[in-house]
């Protein structure tokens, strides 16, 4: 008798997204779409001060906008599974580019009023209950589930491209052309997602009798059985709550106190967003096999670096942690949020979304107030405070054998 040999099948190469014709449309569609955005984020507080001259007017536009994409977040989440996640962010591109295109409309004219504007702050926040959990659903159904990590900090990266390189032009656009021309700008950018989505396909439909209200209670549900990931959950929205109020407006008032210079503060911001480029390129480059023990080197570090800027006297120290903290945020979003993609079943992809970023972020209102009362008390103690208890979460957490399975 002769022995059989048989040879290994070799594994097959995992293509790099950007080879991915689909990815590719939706990537240069939206990172058209992200810089027409950082011209609305440059012109809409610049126009509330200019209608107003209050800084309390400016706060409560934005919060206009925040208060609806927490309260409609779950349904957003529930109507992306239920209808189609690519019809509802087309859907919503076109809402905006009416709305940004009107308000343009009445600034050229000189007939807008203050109204206006906090519908138009309700309108983006509403769109973004709805927009946001559809882009979650929807970008696992253009890629292979190994080409997740890469195609997430692919966008991340193009996400902080935009931020970095986008307000200088707003800002020029606004001084030489006037400030209509900026919202004209992030109208005309919507076009190319609305074009990119227009071509793409839909992803995967599933038939489901349940009424909305019950899907969204479906998702919770999802979240609360599924116990690494309600550990997860835990631990994002304490390290969100943490950094949401220092991270603003501790900052501002710190850089403000202690510099004395605006140039300081967008030293600042911009070491922020290039550590978030860094951060996001190395995860598309570095294979990581245990995601749980990323998680738990990434959050001390961020309760280390926010407890140590209330300690740290030099602009230049502070940009270097910024930076570092950056870094390691990009990380730790990535690489849980791939975690979660791959996880959770495609049918219900847009309620866990909707649920774990209401979670993460619906807690950011009472963070920027508690931090407003913080810094008039002492804005050293509210970082090593803040710093502190994501420090001690993350030791409590670590402990649970639940977080451990993140692989």
């Amino acid at each position: 008798m002769s022995a059989t040999h048989t040879e290994p099948v070799p594994k097959k190469a995992i293509d790099h997204p950007l080879r991915n014709p689909q990815f590719r449309l939706w990537l240069i569609g939206g990172t058209i779409s992200l810089l027409g955005d950082q011209f609305y984020l440059v012109a809409l507080p610049w126009l509330v001060l200019q209608q107003t001259g209050s800084a309390v007017a400016m706060g409560t536009v934005l919060m206009a906008g925040s208060i609806p994409r927490a309260l409609l977040m779950l349904m957003g989440g529930a109507v992306s599974d239920r209808f189609s996640a690519r019809k509802v962010m087309i859907a919503t591109a076109a809402a905006r580019t009416v709305c940004v295109a009107s308000i343009g409309i009445l600034v050229w004219i000189h007939a807008l009023s203050v109204w206006e504007l906090y519908a138009l702050a309700a309108a983006f926040g509403i769109a973004d209950a709805f927009s946001v959990p559809a882009q979650r659903a929807y970008l696992p159904s253009l890629v292979e589930p190994e080409q997740l990590a890469a195609a997430t900090s692919i966008g991340q990266s193009a996400v902080q491209l935009t931020t970095i390189v986008g307000p200088a032009p707003a800002g020029f656009v606004i001084q030489g052309g006037g400030m209509a021309w900026a919202f004209f700008g992030d109208a005309f950018s919507f076009l190319f997602i609305i074009g990119a989505l227009w071509k793409l396909p839909d992803p995967p439909k599933f038939r489901s009798s349940a009424t909305v209200w019950r899907s969204i209670l479906e998702g919770i549900e999802y979240v609360r059985k599924d116990h690494p990931l309600r550990s997860l959950l835990l631990l994002a929205m304490i390290i969100n709550f943490c950094i949401a109020g220092p991270g603003s407006i501790g900052l501002a008032y710190l850089t403000k106190t202690r510099f004395g210079s605006p140039t300081a503060y967008g030293i600042l911001i911009s070491a922020t967003a290039a550590g978030s480029l860094l951060g996001s390129l190395l995860s598309g480059l570095w294979k990581i096999r245990k995601r749980s023990l990323m998680i738990l080197v990434t959050s001390p570090v961020l309760g280390l670096c926010l407890g140590s800027i209330g300690l740290v006297t030099s602009l230049w120290g502070i940009a270097g942690i910024q930076l570092l903290m950056g870094g390691a945020a990009a990380m730790f979003n990535i690489h849980t949020n791939v975690w979660i993609m791959q996880r959770v079943g495609a049918a219900i992809r847009g309620r866990v979304s909707s649920v774990l970023m209401l979670g993460a972020f619906g807690l950011t209102p009472f963070s920027l107030a508690l931090s407003g009362i913080a810094v008039a008390w002492s804005v050293r103690l509210m970082f090593l405070f803040a710093g502190s208890i994501i420090l001690l979460a993350v030791a409590g957490i670590s402990s649970q054998q639940q977080l451990r399975q993140i692989e």
